[in-house]
């Protein structure tokens, strides 16, 4: 069984963000930068199959050159090698880029599962997982909490986190797409031996430009401002005997407050 994993990098998130000159992003030059959440969750979740099940696991990821040294650590946990598109002058800006981009390398790969976070730590749009399975034309389940496979049928159940309490569980042939939830289980711990032998490890880059995909094509997402909430007091005092005052509270709780 050959899994994919997607990895994304995100700033640490321990560390203190200062807003860039300009406002429409966080400067970088002293922030350090690690596996998004979810995406560290997925790669567990593939090692554990592997180890249930034999076969290889790869990792996918797409940024510069700095991306490397996530993707050693991914070695470093159990993965045997690496992709890693160079995007250089950050030309991907949206979930369809990165799918897009992501599906353009898939095709010439052999895979069983495709698994990927639920969602990123930065921008959070959930969106790239399923996006990548509608390209590759293969069936998918997000917010994923618990996989069992069984490669003789190459067939998959997994079960979904819904609202409200609720869980959901589909079953689908390979290959097939997977976004999965943080939490699923237990991070391991990566040991030095790992941490050795990963900087032997194949990581074999793609250039953006040779897929053949014309970003400027694709739908781009543009953050127009980032900027840390403003704390602001005010407070209102209600006149009037308590029948009115409550009333008027009332009032404003659903209206302004909109909490009822």
């Amino acid at each position: 069984m050959r899994i994919i994993v997607c990895l994304k990098e995100v700033p640490g998130r321990d560390t203190r963000y200062e807003v860039s000159p300009d406002g429409r992003w966080i400067k970088d030059s002293d922030v350090s930068f690690e596996i998004s959440e979810c995406d560290e969750y997925a790669l567990e979740e593939a090692l554990k199959l592997q180890e249930k099940h034999g076969g290889e696991v790869v990792l996918l990821t797409l940024g510069t050159e700095r991306a490397e040294k996530l993707m050693r650590k991914g070695l470093a946990m159990g993965a045997e090698k690496g992709i890693l598109i160079l995007d250089p002058t950050n030309q991907i800006t949206s979930p369809l880029a990165a799918a897009t981009a992501f599906a353009q390398v898939l095709k010439n790969e052999q895979y069983d599962l495709v698994l990927a976070g639920t969602q990123s730590d930065d921008f959070g749009y959930a969106q790239t997982g399923v996006m990548l399975a509608e390209l590759l034309n293969v069936p998918h389940a997000t917010i994923v909490m618990q996989v069992s496979v069984d490669p003789a049928a190459r067939r998959l159940q997994a079960l979904r986190e819904m609202e409200s309490g609720w869980f959901q569980k589909v079953e689908m042939p390979f290959p097939a797409v997977l976004t999965i939830q943080a939490g699923i289980s237990q991070i391991r711990f990566t040991p030095l031996k790992g941490i050795l032998m990963a900087k032997k490890k194949e990581i074999r880059r793609v250039e953006l430009s040779s897929l053949g995909i014309n970003v400027a094509e694709i739908p781009r997402v543009e953050v127009e401002r980032i900027y840390f909430p403003e704390a602001t007091r005010k407070a209102e005092i209600l006149q009037g005997n308590a029948e009115t005052v409550a009333a008027s509270l009332l009032e404003k709780l659903r209206k302004e407050a909109r909490i009822l």
